[in-house]
């Protein structure tokens, strides 16, 4: 068995993991920018820390900087986004949808990075944007209001922009860069990046909840230190395609998680575009 799938199923469970967080910090009314810096601030200290200690050197700081520059700016804006998601639609819909990032991952692994795909991945392609269909008909029969619709859409379309984006840098950058040095600027300017947000744009919450929001970061940066990690060890030596689509069945386990702690329904549309969606990503893996 492949190293790089054997890292990618690793990225997958931790990231599901971390990504279920994503609804805790919805659900318990946390500041989404607050949550987001903290959970960055946590992958920097440790990035920084395996930087040091393993005594890496970089060539060409241009590029590490200009990648991790793109990366966090995108990463940061694709995390808050996905929890804003969630303050608007259900775990059911919104993770699904904002997988469909591999859509753009996949087209430009074929344009860009050169990587073949079959007439079967294609239709993977055709039934992930069925699958954006079903949950756009599911969303209307929500008993939430139209304009939670229109606003949890609208993040859910900048969280797949983002999450392309952030994807594509981190192949560029595990096959030109240091790992540990790129995860470590990237999360520090996405600490950054989610502290000014949060600023400009951050809501006001009590003190007990900003200390929720804190607790939850931490655990936020713990798994997805190593879930990152995984993730780009599996890309220095395997392909963008096949990785970014099994780590992007990392939705599966935080909607199974929200069903299980917090009772979201599981309609037959849901299940039925879940059910494509793990299709779509395994005819995409083909």
């Amino acid at each position: 068995m492949e190293n790089w799938y054997l890292f990618s199923v690793l990225a997958l469970i931790l990231l599901g993991t971390q990504r279920f967080l994503y609804k805790v910090t919805a659900e318990r009314g946390c500041s989404s920018g607050l949550t987001t810096a903290i959970f960055m601030a946590t992958v920097t200290l440790l990035s920084t820390a395996v930087y040091v200690v393993s005594g890496a050197t970089i060539d060409d700081y241009t590029v590490l900087i200009t990648l991790a520059l793109v990366n966090s700016s995108a990463f940061a804006i694709s995390t808050i986004s996905n929890i804003e998601a969630l303050r608007h639609l259900p775990a059911a819909i919104t993770f699904p949808l904002t997988r469909l990032s591999l859509v753009l991952v996949i087209l430009v692994s074929v344009i860009y990075f050169d990587e073949q795909l079959s007439a079967q991945q294609w239709f993977g392609i055709l039934l992930g944007f069925a699958v954006v269909i079903l949950l756009a008909k599911e969303s209307k029969q929500n008993s939430t209001p139209e304009e939670n619709h229109r606003c949890g859409f609208l993040f859910i379309g900048i969280c797949i922009l983002c999450g392309a984006i952030a994807s594509i840098s981190s192949k560029l950058a595990a096959v030109s860069t240091d790992t540990a040095g790129f995860m470590a600027l990237t999360y520090l300017f996405a600490t950054v990046f989610s502290l000014l947000i949060n600023k400009r744009w951050g809501q006001e919450t009590p003190r007990e909840k900003n200390n929720e929001a804190i607790m939850i970061g931490v655990m936020m940066g713990v798994l997805n230190f190593f879930g990152f990690y995984a993730f780009l060890t599996a890309l220095a030596s395997g392909p963008l395609s096949s990785i970014a689509l099994i780590t992007g069945m990392h939705f599966v386990i935080a909607i199974i998680l929200s069903v299980m702690l917090y009772h979201e329904q599981m309609t037959l549309r849901r299940g039925l575009s879940l059910a494509l969606t793990l299709l779509a990503i395994f005819l995409l893996r083909a």
